[in-house]
């Protein structure tokens, strides 16, 4: 089903895949700063899905978990509302832009404080079919 036969189409899904088909999914809050997650954003943009699972699987940083049960998720989608299949599917768009920082207080020498940002990410992941993409695959 693409997205010109929908009834309702998300201004999201209107901002990420236009008319194309794909799906996607989103992350919010994620307690890791944007700038780590962006590197390992990095490294599956662009990716088959097999190589992004593949590479995700063995990636050290803790926010690879986050981003392999997130591109599950956009695969889920793509198979369950669109009906594509998983094989043929690639990472077109990885975006990781800034959440909500908490900020906590750490108490210092002569009664001062210090203050201690925890900063969040809104992870997305955006999965298309193989003839879809502008540039092919890797």
């Amino acid at each position: 089903m693409s997205a010109a036969t929908r009834e309702n189409v998300s201004a999201r899904r209107e901002r990420l895949l236009g008319d194309q088909p794909g799906a996607f999914a989103v992350a919010r809050h994620v307690r890791v700063t944007a700038q780590k997650a962006r590197r390992i954003g990095d490294l599956i943009r662009g990716a088959s899905v097999e190589d992004a699972r593949n590479t995700l699987a063995f990636a050290p940083q803790a926010v690879a978990e986050n981003f392999s049960k997130l591109l599950e998720s956009a695969v889920a989608n793509a198979e369950t509302t669109e009906g594509l299949d998983a094989a043929n599917l690639v990472v077109s768009v990885v975006t990781v832009d800034e959440g909500p920082t908490m900020k906590r207080w750490r108490p210092r020498a002569k009664g001062a404080a210090n203050r201690i940002l925890k900063r969040t990410s809104h992870l997305t992941v955006v999965v298309t079919p193989v003839d879809t993409t502008k540039g092919g695959t890797r």
